[in-house]
């Protein structure tokens, strides 16, 4: 099992920027990829982005150029930056891991955050 926590959500203005963070713990050995979803109030949740073991990343068209995945392998942590934020970039976040390959598919992940929230205000 691997528990996965985040922090860093809060309220911010438009064009400003938050640093989501995610702390993994238990066998962390399996795993090898770290991505961030989002879900926003009535609407199904998101692929914001995803970091694999070795650093390859992939992002959603949305964030593309305003946030930025990375993560510390050896504290196993993970960590979403997020600029230019726009009022529809507001939703619960959450951190999930997998084994395997990079993947945008919430479906493909195992372990799951219980998430934060990201309020914008215009």
């Amino acid at each position: 099992q691997v528990q996965l926590v985040e922090s860093g959500g809060g309220l911010v203005q438009a064009g400003g920027s938050l640093r989501l963070s995610c702390a993994a713990s238990g066998r962390t050995g399996s795993v090898y990829v770290l991505g961030w979803f989002r879900q926003a109030p009535g609407k199904e949740r998101e692929f914001v982005a995803a970091i694999s073991w070795s650093g390859r990343t992939d992002y959603a068209n949305s964030v593309k150029d305003r946030f930025t995945i990375s993560r510390d392998n050896a504290k196993n942590t993970g960590n979403l930056q997020m600029n230019s934020l726009k009022p529809e970039d507001t939703a619960v976040y959450y951190c999930a891991a997998r084994s395997g390959y990079l993947s945008v598919s919430r479906g493909g992940y195992d372990y799951w955050g219980q998430g934060t929230q990201v309020t914008v205000s215009s």
